[in-house]
C-alpha cells in the first residue's frame, strides 16, 4: 500500500513539473509608445520604420504613434504607411494632445493605422497634395497627381473599413473635421482622453496586420515610451527650412573667409561642415535650384562689386538676386515649407555687409604695397653717396647704407628710387626731378 501511495505522488509530481515546462507563464505584455510632432520628412520616416522594427522583432502588444503634424513629404509619409500595412505588430495613430492635428500627409498616416484614434480638441483633414520644389503643374499634370492621391487615400480607407467617400473629399476638397465629428462620421475609431483609456478601450479588438488578425491585448500592458535620440533630433533640426537656410550662408561665410585669409583653418573647417549639413537639408525638403542658384548669383554680384566700378549697381543687383532667390529657395503652398520674410532680410542686408566689408578690407590688403622686409623698399626713394654704377656704389635710403647698383650712371648727390632688391644689394635708378 505505501509503494502505491508513493507512485501516485510521483506520477502526480511529474503531471505538475510536465504541465508547468509545456504551459509557461504568460508573456508580458508591453505596448511601445512613440511621439511624432512636426513636418513628416525623411527623418520622421526612419524614426518611425526603426520603432516599427523594434516593436515586431520585440513581439509588442502593439505601437502606438502619438501624432501632431501639418504634413510633410510625399516619399516620407508613403514609406511610413508601407511600414504599417506591413508591420505584424498592431499599430495605433492617436493624434493628440487636445489641440494637435493630422493634416495633409498625417491624414494618410492615420487612416493606414490598424486602429485611429483622436483626443478631443483635435482635427483631421486638409490632404490636398502640396506642390513640391516650386514647380508650377499644368492643369493635366495636376488632375493626374489629385488622382493618384484620391486613389490611394481611399484604399486605405477602404482597407481599415473607414469612410472612403470623406478620406477622398480631404484630398480633393481640403475638407477636415473635429474630432467628435471625425468619430461620428466613420473617419476614426475612437475619440479618446487619454493614452491609458485609449489603451483599455480597444482592448480585445479585431485588427488586420501584416500577419492576419489579431486581438489587440492592451488593457494592462506595459508601456514602453521610446523617444527620439539626439540624433534624430538633430537631423530633425536642421531639416527645419530656416535652419537649413541659414546653415548654407554660414558655409558660404566660414569658405569665403577662408579663401581670403589662407590658413585661417577654423573658418574653412567649420564652413565646409555647415555648407555638408545645408545639403543634407535640402535633400529632405522640397528645394527649387532656381532660388539655389540666384542666391549664388547675388554673392558673386556683392564681390564683384568691390573690382568693378558699378556706382552701386551690382550691389542693388545682388539684394534683388539674393532677396528672390530666397523667397523661391523652398517654395511651396505649405506654409512650413516657406521662409520668412523677417528672416530673408536681415540676412540678406547682413551678407550684403559681410562680403562687400570683408572682401574689400581683404582686396585692399592684397593690392597694398609691403611696408616691412625686402619687398617694402621697392619705391623707397634716397640719395646717392657715392658714384652708382652698374657695378657698384652707395646710397642711404632711410638712414640706412645700401650697395648698389644701376643700369644708368647716377652722380654723388643725386636723388635715388629702389626699384628691386637682390639679397643686400639694391638697384636703384635715378629720381626723376632729382
Amino acid at each position: 500500500m505505501p509503494k502505491k501511495t508513493i507512485s501516485l505522488f510521483l506520477a502526480l509530481l511529474l503531471c505538475i513539473l510536465f504541465s508547468s515546462v509545456s504551459s509557461p507563464a504568460e508573456r508580458k505584455r508591453e505596448v511601445l509608445v512613440i511621439r511624432v510632432d512636426g513636418v513628416i520628412n525623411p527623418v520622421s520616416a526612419e524614426f518611425i520604420g526603426r520603432s516599427l522594427t523594434e516593436a515586431n522583432e520585440k513581439h509588442n502588444d502593439a505601437l502606438v504613434i502619438e501624432l501632431d503634424t501639418p504634413g510633410g513629404l510625399d516619399t516620407s509619409m508613403r514609406t511610413i504607411v508601407k511600414g504599417i500595412i506591413s508591420s505584424t505588430t498592431p499599430v495605433i495613430v492617436y493624434i493628440a494632445p487636445s489641440g494637435a492635428r493630422a493634416a495633409s500627409a498625417g491624414v494618410f498616416v492615420t487612416l493606414s493605422a490598424d486602429v485611429a484614434a483622436m483626443a478631443p480638441g483635435t482635427n483631421i483633414g486638409a490632404a490636398h497634395p502640396v506642390t513640391m520644389g516650386g514647380r508650377e503643374l499644368s492643369k493635366t499634370m495636376e488632375k493626374k497627381v489629385v488622382n493618384d492621391a484620391a486613389a490611394y487615400i481611399r484604399s486605405l480607407a477602404e482597407r481599415n473599413g473607414r469612410n472612403a467617400d470623406w478620406a477622398e473629399e480631404a484630398v480633393r476638397k481640403s475638407v477636415s473635421l473635429a474630432a467628435e465629428d471625425a468619430l461620428k462620421d466613420h473617419v476614426v475609431d475612437i475619440v479618446s482622453p487619454n493614452l491609458d483609456s485609449l489603451l483599455k478601450s480597444v482592448d480585445g479588438w479585431k485588427v488586420r496586420t501584416g500577419k492576419g488578425e489579431k486581438v489587440l491585448k492592451t488593457a494592462n500592458a506595459v508601456i514602453v515610451k521610446k523617444e527620439m535620440g539626439w540624433r534624430y533630433r538633430l537631423l530633425n533640426f536642421i531639416s527645419d527650412p530656416s535652419v537649413a537656410y541659414i546653415l548654407m550662408l554660414l558655409g558660404f561665410y566660414g569658405l569665403f573667409f577662408e579663401f581670403t585669409n589662407p590658413g585661417s583653418i577654423f573658418p574653412g573647417v567649420t564652413g565646409a561642415i555647415f555648407l555638408i549639413l545645408a545639403f543634407y537639408s535640402f535633400q529632405t525638403l522640397p528645394v527649387n535650384y532656381a532660388g539655389l542658384l540666384l542666391i549664388i548669383l547675388g554673392l558673386v554680384l556683392f564681390i564683384l562689386e568691390i573690382k568693378i566700378v558699378s556706382h552701386g549697381i551690382l550691389t542693388i543687383g545682388g539684394i534683388i538676386s539674393m532677396v528672390l532667390g530666397s523667397l523661391m529657395l523652398f517654395e511651396s503652398p505649405a506654409p512650413f515649407f516657406r521662409l520668412s520674410l523677417y528672416l530673408i532680410l536681415p540676412a540678406v542686408i547682413f551678407t550684403a555687409l559681410f562680403f562687400t566689408i570683408t572682401f574689400r578690407l581683404a582686396y585692399r590688403a592684397f593690392r597694398s604695397k609691403p611696408v616691412t622686409g625686402k619687398e617694402g623698399l621697392v619705391g623707397m626713394e634716397g640719395t646717392a653717396k657715392t658714384e652708382v654704377t652698374k657695378e657698384t656704389g652707395m646710397v642711404s635710403v632711410q638712414g640706412e647704407l645700401w650697395s648698389a647698383y644701376s643700369d644708368d650712371f647716377i652722380s654723388k648727390g643725386d636723388r635715388i628710387t629702389v626699384q628691386s632688391v637682390s639679397g643686400l644689394k639694391l638697384k636703384v635708378g635715378k629720381l626723376k626731378g632729382g
